[in-house]
């Protein structure tokens, strides 16, 4: 058996580093156009080529979205995004459309292509379409089952990748296909614009009585009907392994370095772990379920791996996210006076108990015994987003251990 890619998703240069520290075999991103995230901060090409830069050296990759379905008035703007491209060197394109696809092999035919999810990959005569094509890697549809996965892996070349999703968030339609946005807001979902109306709360009416509104279930909220639990396998990972899946996907390229480091670190560990021994990966599930409630989460589950999901996949009472963990700040380096740097993200006070994360798996719990500004000024706490700040933890730090605190 092959082990698996690690698939992480960044949503700026500071994200993608996290993400190839924290364990990512690759990453992937969007630009500032024809990717699926249009609201995420993005990757501007200065910072996509550092990115890059950054990755190969640590013999990693980084794929670059170019998803959207795409209209006749973005043709020439792909077009001329895949000349920048060029120059830059991704190691991979997720394409989508048949259009945008035909551009990029006359503009980057040396770039692999991943066809994305949003072609609605779910049977073995499509991958082997696109493999005729020249394609390198086909991302399955999440509607698909363990069994259904196993099949195409069993009637497709040996040298055609299936890369799945294995963690992040559900969407209610056909593998994003989603006009919900579209139709509320104008706001096209599949062109990057996705409002997620699947997460607002909603009432039904009758014809008969206009202007009353009845809740689907209880509640006085109101109810969240399309509203699925995040996708989590993290138990599962023989499972998933033994169905032939070269690359497991991680969803989130509008997370923070928080979940990207937790999510990067605990996928490395169960992958490591059972590739080394299936009984060592068994024995640590309890401490992988553990850490990868420590980012932001919407419950867990496993999707349709195991069949279609039924009710209780869905979360009818509202649509916020399980929150155990905030992040503080990653550490940047250290000063001639022996002090932490970082760029603050929240708030954190001197004498309070803060978590600190390590590439490597350790936890460990301390206490902030000192900040400064840069002038060298103490101060009780940071009180500005973003400030750059020393500090004194009491313990011997790395630079690029995560600071988190546990909420109550």
């Amino acid at each position: 058996m092959k082990k698996p890619e690690l698939l992480i998703p960044a949503s700026n240069l500071e994200v993608l580093k996290t993400a190839i520290i924290y364990g990512a075999d690759a990453v992937y991103i969007g630009g500032e156009m024809y990717g699926l995230r249009a609201k995420a901060k993005n990757f501007s090409l200065e910072d996509m080529k550092e990115g890059i830069n950054f990755a190969h050296s640590y013999g990693k990759k980084v794929y670059v979205t170019a998803n959207i379905t795409a209209h006749n008035e973005d043709l020439s703007g792909v077009t001329r995004y895949f000349e920048e491209l060029k120059e830059i060197k991704p190691d991979a394109l997720i394409i989508s459309d048949p259009g945008v696809f035909e551009i990029a092999k006359e503009i980057v035919p040396e770039i692999d292509i991943h066809i994305s999810t949003q072609a609605n990959n779910v049977n073995y005569g499509t991958y082997r379409f696109w493999h005729r094509m020249g394609v390198s890697r086909v991302v399955s549809a999440r509607e698909l089952s363990l069994e259904e996965i196993k099949g195409i892996r069993e009637n497709i070349p040996y040298d055609l990748e299936i890369e799945t999703f294995v963690h992040g968030a559900m969407c209610i339609a056909y593998s994003g296909r989603c006009l919900l946005s579209n139709y509320f807001t104008g706001r096209d979902a599949n062109r990057g614009a996705c409002t997620h109306p699947c997460r607002w709360k909603y009432y039904l009416t009758e014809e008969t009585r206009p202007g009353e509104y009845l809740p689907v279930e209880e509640n006085e909220r109101g109810t969240y009907i399309f509203n699925s639990k995040d996708l989590c396998m993290i138990e599962y990972i023989p499972e998933l392994v033994r169905a032939g899946i070269d690359s497991f996907k991680v969803e989130g390229r509008m997370k923070t370095a928080l979940y990207v480091a937790s999510v990067a670190r605990t996928y490395r560990k169960a992958i490591d772990d059972y590739f080394e021994s299936p009984e060592l990966y068994k024995k640590n599930i309890p401490y992988y379920k553990e850490e990868i409630s420590k980012c932001t989460y919407r419950q867990f589950t496993t999707g349709f791996f195991f069949g279609k999901p039924n009710e209780e996949a869905q979360i009818y009472d509202n649509n916020t996210y399980v929150k155990e963990y905030t992040y503080l700040g990653i550490i940047n380096g250290k000063s001639e006076s022996g002090l932490y740097e970082l760029e603050q993200r929240n708030k954190f006070t001197v004498g309070e108990e803060i978590e600190v994360m390590k590439p490597d798996g350790k936890n460990l719990i301390v206490t902030v015994k000192k900040i400064t500004d840069e002038e060298g000024n103490e101060m009780e706490n940071c009180p500005h987003p973003k400030q750059k700040i020393f500090a004194d933890f009491g313990v011997d730090l790395d630079i690029n251990d995560l600071l988190r605190r546990k909420e109550d």
